[in-house]
C-alpha cells in the first residue's frame, strides 16, 4: 500500500485539490480519507489550534491520533493499493514543531518518540502546498470567513513561518519518505494531476 499526502497551511487548498480528485473518480483506484477535523463529529470537541499548553498538546496529538488509528484501519479494510489523505501525522509534528519554537514547549520530540508505538499513514509521497500568508488571509476571506483574522491562530505569521520550515528546511526530517513542494500559484486541477500521476505510476 502507498501513501500520498496532501499537505500546508489551512487555505491552502488541499480539500478543494482533493475534491477535484474525487470528481474525476480518483476513488475508483485509491482510498481517499479527509483531514483530522472532518474525522471528529462534534466541533467542541476539535482541540484548539493553540492549547494554551505543553499537556494541553499532549491530549490534542492523542485525539488526533485516535482519528489517525482509524484512518490506518480504514485504509486497510477498502485493500486499495494507493491512500490519499488530506494532511498527515506530519501535520502534528509540524505543529508541535511550531509551538516549541513559539513558546518554549519541548513537545516535538515527545511526539515523535510516542508515534513509534502507534499505527499511523506514512507518507510515501507528500505533496506540501506552499501559499504566502497574505494569499491565505485572502482566501479566508472570499470563504467569508474574515472576522476574525487577527485571532485565528493557524495564519499567525509566526506559527505559519515555523510549521512551514518543519516542511522544507530539513531541520525536523518530516515522517513523509518524499517530499515535493508545490508553488502557491499552482491550480487545484495541477495538484489533483501531480497525485494523478503518482496513483498511475504505483497502480499500472
Amino acid at each position: 500500500m502507498k501513501v500520498i499526502a496532501i499537505e500546508g497551511p489551512s487555505y491552502a487548498g488541499k480539500s478543494t485539490a482533493i475534491s477535484h480528485l474525487r470528481a474525476c473518480g480518483i476513488e475508483k483506484r485509491a482510498f481517499v480519507s479527509d483531514c483530522y477535523v472532518r474525522h471528529i463529529a462534534h466541533r467542541d470537541d476539535i482541540p484548539p489550534a493553540f492549547p494554551g499548553s505543553e499537556v494541553a498538546q499532549l491530549a490534542a496529538f492523542e485525539r488526533f491520533m485516535g482519528v489517525e488509528n482509524a484512518r490506518v484501519h480504514a485504509a486497510r479494510a477498502s485493500a486499495k493499493p494507493v491512500v490519499l489523505i488530506d494532511r498527515s501525522v506530519d501535520t502534528l509534528l509540524a505543529h508541535a514543531h511550531a509551538l516549541d519554537a513559539m513558546f518554549g514547549y519541548a513537545v516535538h520530540h515527545q511526539l515523535r518518540d510516542r508515534l513509534q508505538a502507534l499505527p499511523f499513514l506514512r507518507p510515501d509521497h507528500t505533496l506540501y502546498l506552499d501559499v504566502p500568508s497574505e494569499v491565505l488571509s485572502l482566501r479566508r476571506k472570499l470563504a467569508g470567513h474574515a472576522a476574525a483574522e487577527s485571532d485565528y491562530f493557524l495564519h499567525d505569521p509566526a506559527f505559519l513561518t515555523h510549521a512551514r520550515d518543519y516542511f522544507v528546511s530539513g531541520a525536523q526530517p518530516p515522517v513523509a519518505r518524499e517530499m515535493t513542494v508545490i508553488p502557491a500559484d499552482t491550480s487545484p486541477a495541477a495538484v489533483a494531476h501531480a497525485v494523478e500521476s503518482l496513483v498511475t505510476f504505483w497502480t499500472r
